[in-house]
């Protein structure tokens, strides 16, 4: 069976050439290139109606880079095998090599590419683990799985990120979403956006709007947040107040 290809990227000569390539490459390697995007966010959206089983994706691209959409299409069912392209210089190329993810480096080759469409046949899509040490910054968006596809949440949408049960809910101001990651893995890759109010319970630090203080000086928690664009409040833990009331004062914020 011929293989079906996707090409991301946001240069469109570069989408070209690689179309040109797999044309070349067909006598020895059949292949049809079922579509192409500019970007991660396209792809995504275009890959809920045009199943692939092999992506080309560049690495540097707007809205959403090659590293974040690949972690995003390992939750599809069932998930592309993933190949990069790019144009990075060697010590980029060798982070690539420890992490074992397959890469072109551009201007790409025809036989580079026909060897690259058989390794990505037969080893499938790349692990999580390895995109997340190759990925040098943290996600732009989480994904959710609703009614089939993937959903995009930009991460600068959320307000509160909390554990519920094996699932964490992440909240923006429209609504609630499910995620199926861990809340230490998701206070570890957005230490930088979110501070821990709560065992179960992270917050946005650009939602935070100010603190109260509890009636109830017996209770666990003496504090609570408020956040912009929500009238729920979230309780703080007395273990966790004092990186809140960083978070807050680092925002210009004061206490009652």
């Amino acid at each position: 069976m011929s293989l079906r290809v996707f090409i991301v990227d946001d240069e469109a000569p570069a989408r070209s050439r690689l179309r040109v390539l797999l044309t070349d490459i067909q006598p020895e390697f059949p292949n049809q290139v079922v579509g192409e995007a500019a970007n991660g966010v396209e792809a995504l959206d275009l890959l809920a109606q045009a199943a692939a089983d092999v992506v080309l994706a560049d690495i540097r691209m707007p809205r959403m880079d090659g590293i974040e959409l690949a972690r995003h299409l390992g939750k599809l069912a069932p998930a592309p095998a993933v190949i990069f392209t790019t144009a990075y210089d060697q010590y980029a190329v060798q982070a690539f090599e420890l992490n074992a993810l397959d890469y072109l480096v551009k201007p790409v080759r025809a036989q580079r590419l026909v060897a690259a469409l058989q390794k990505a046949q037969k080893a499938g899509p790349p692990a999580q683990a390895a995109l997340q040490q190759a990925g040098s910054e943290a996600r732009r968006h989480f994904s959710v799985n609703e009614r089939g596809r993937i959903l995009l949440v930009p991460v600068a949408d959320v307000l509160y990120l909390r554990a519920e049960l094996k699932y964490v809910t992440a909240r923006t101001a429209e609504r609630e979403f499910v995620l199926d990651e861990s809340l230490t893995h998701l206070e570890s890759e957005f230490a930088r956006q979110f501070v821990r109010v709560h065992r179960s319970c992270l917050i946005a630090r650009n939602a935070i709007a100010g603190a109260e203080r509890n009636h109830d000086d017996n209770a666990e928690t003496q504090w609570s947040v408020i956040l912009h664009g929500l009238a729920e409040r979230l309780p703080v833990s007395r273990r966790q107040w004092s990186g809140v009331k960083a978070a807050l004062l680092e925002k210009g914020g004061s206490l009652p």
